[in-house]
């Protein structure tokens, strides 16, 4: 269970679903974590989880200049950063013609802007070595309807994990990234659909899956915790897919 043991973790997007049990595994297995959320009121519950040795941190992923304030504070607490996990994201599923350039920037903001920007900022905190991890989606793989704007924010974070990789690891900053299929997460709870509704497309969703079920946070979590780890080194920019089988 020391598998972190010393290290200093980030999790953006820290409060719920796949970031809180992220941040749960990191302090199990020994890590000095850090999370993110955009309001104060959203670490009320997590308190309760990680205790009051982590670091919460308010902050909007979608704001591009708050990043170097998110990296300041790193700077503050713990001197360096090891580990970083861009998990904060935004998914607004709608078909084409109901999307609008407001839907798009806020999309494209909260998913890729914001991530470029505090890893840039990160830049002078992070250790040598240091792992940064992406939380993309199967949906940059698939062409899963109303899921335009979305899977086209994810698979630019996957181009995201291969190029950085190849520009940052002579810093020994190492890049890969998950992507996930349909985790039980709140995420499909901020849809703004109807409790039929949301039954319906789950429902719909999970008869798509070879494994028939949805995933947890917990399975991803155990592999982002595996590449955050020493256990990784020579993984570099490369993309775990846990999908239960719905990308073949």
């Amino acid at each position: 269970m020391d598998r972190l043991k010393g290290k200093c973790a980030l999790v953006t997007g820290g409060s719920s679903g796949i970031g809180l049990e992220t941040a749960r595994q990191f302090v199990a297995e020994g890590a000095r974590v850090a999370v993110t959320a955009r309001s104060a009121k959203a670490f009320d519950t997590v308190r309760r989880d990680l205790g009051d040795g982590a670091v919460y941190i308010v902050s909007d992923a979608g704001d591009a200049p708050a990043q170097r304030q998110v990296a300041e504070r790193i700077k503050e607490e713990f001197g360096k950063l090891d580990i970083l996990f861009v998990n904060a994201g935004l998914a607004e599923l709608k078909p084409i013609d109901m999307c609008d350039e407001a839907a798009f920037d806020r999309t494209f903001s909260i998913n890729v802007r914001g991530p470029f920007f505090l890893i840039q900022a990160l830049l002078p905190v992070f250790s040598k070595p240091s792992s940064v991890i992406l939380n993309a989606s199967i949906n940059a793989h698939i062409g899963m309807p109303n899921t335009s704007v979305y899977g086209a924010s994810k698979a630019a974070l996957l181009s995201l994990a291969r190029t950085l990789s190849g520009e940052l690891i002579g810093r020994g900053i190492r890049v890969n990234a998950v992507s996930p299929g349909p985790i039980a997460t709140p995420l499909y709870d901020k849809l703004g659909l109807s409790e039929a509704d949301l039954k319906a497309t789950a429902t719909a969703i999970q008869s798509q899956i070879p494994a028939k079920r949805f995933g947890n946070p917990a399975e991803i979590a155990s592999a982002i915790v595996f590449l955050a780890s020493d256990e990784s080194t020579f993984t570099v920019g490369s993309e775990l897919i846990i999908d239960g089988g719905l990308g073949l």
